[in-house]
């Protein structure tokens, strides 16, 4: 049984979602948006991309971000920035327009008070034939997680991307509490 007070990202294997699932290729131009204090995604991205690719560390909460400079420092993540910024307000964050090859929404549309315009930050920074990788807490009962009415409804995930010009690409089993669903920018 998991820990009850263990968060989303360690119950998830990102090398194995961006490798297998985004397959996500060296070069590549990432945003990992609400990364989180561990950054898990973001790291994982990291390696993958290389040192000629490039991953922006999104986080609202200063110490987080804090937190994830000291990691990278310390482990030698010459390609990863750090981005303040509020998701929620369309064209706050401060990374170039269309030039992501991949945006990550991972865990944190549960805790959003505007899903829309979260998602319509993310697909902003996507370049043309990039993704938007989304992965949440599944609307099952769990004995971890946020409550059920905190719990975000994948099928409205796929309506709000379809209005902002996305295509699915595939849904998957993210891990035992998590769906996972990968766009594309049309």
């Amino acid at each position: 049984m998991y820990d009850k007070q263990a968060g989303g990202n360690q119950l998830l294997n990102p090398q194995e979602i961006l490798e297998k699932k985004v397959k996500l290729g060296y070069g590549s131009y990432v945003g990992a948006l609400g990364c989180g204090p561990k950054a898990y995604f973001a790291f994982q991205a990291a390696r993958m991309a290389g040192d000629k690719g490039l991953v922006y560390a999104v986080d609202i909460q200063k110490d987080i971000l804090s937190s994830v400079e000291s990691h990278a420092k310390a482990n030698a993540f010459d390609n990863v920035r750090t981005v303040w910024s509020n998701l929620e307000i369309y064209g706050a964050t401060k990374i170039p327009e269309s030039s992501l090859d991949l945006s990550m929404l991972v865990n944190v549309l549960f805790q959003s008070t505007n899903m829309p315009e979260m998602i319509k930050e993310a697909i902003r920074l996507i370049k043309k034939g990039g993704k938007l990788l989304i992965i949440d807490w599944k609307d099952i009962g769990t004995p971890i997680g946020p409550s059920g009415e905190k719990r975000v409804n994948p099928e409205k995930i796929k309506e709000y991307a379809d209005i902002f010009g996305m295509k699915l690409e595939q849904e998957f089993e993210a891990g035992q509490y998590h769906f996972g669903q990968i766009f594309i920018k049309n």
